[in-house]
């Protein structure tokens, strides 16, 4: 199997277990993806993807935390394109995330370092709907963190699948 036939595996199996967590099932999504997590091995960009949306399905926000950190040190063993994808694109969506797990753990100081880090690096996306998405999250978690609440945000900011 070529790369970019196991980029397209690992991405169906991930749209699938999304597609299964959204349905209701939060614990079987959970499970889908630890399993693709112990497949994906050293794989960086397998590492990145499995762990971003893993964190979402967590049920505390610490383990959310420790995986959306998992996937911000896997992202940084890559560069360039993996998969027609500009790997760059991926931080502003993952400093966010470290944000917002910060935010609702009450660690401002953190929170804010990781909003600073998401802002700067928006000028790599482009103009889609993705991209607006994060853009408008940015906007949101900084108005939380603003206003002083730990709350979780009504839809969780990070979720972009």
């Amino acid at each position: 199997m070529t790369d970019a036939q196991a980029t397209q595996a690992l991405m169906e199996q991930l749209a699938a277990a999304v597609e299964v967590g959204r349905g209701g099932d939060r614990g079987a999504a959970r499970d889908q993806l630890e399993a693709l997590w112990a497949d994906v091995g050293e794989d960086a960009f397998g590492r990145c993807t499995v762990a971003h949306y893993l964190a979402d399905l967590q049920e505390t926000t610490e383990d959310e935390l420790d995986w959306d950190l998992r996937a911000l040190r896997a992202s940084e063993e890559l560069t360039g394109e993996h998969a027609g994808l500009q790997v760059e694109a991926f931080q502003p969506s993952l400093q966010l995330n470290l944000a917002d797990d910060y935010r609702r753990l009450s660690r401002t100081d953190e929170a804010r370092h990781h909003l600073r880090l998401a802002r700067e690096r928006l000028a790599v996306l482009g103009s889609d709907a993705y991209d607006d998405l994060i853009r408008g999250a940015v906007d949101r978690v900084g108005e939380a963190l603003d206003s002083g609440s730990t709350e979780p945000l009504p839809t969780n900011p990070s979720t972009v699948g």
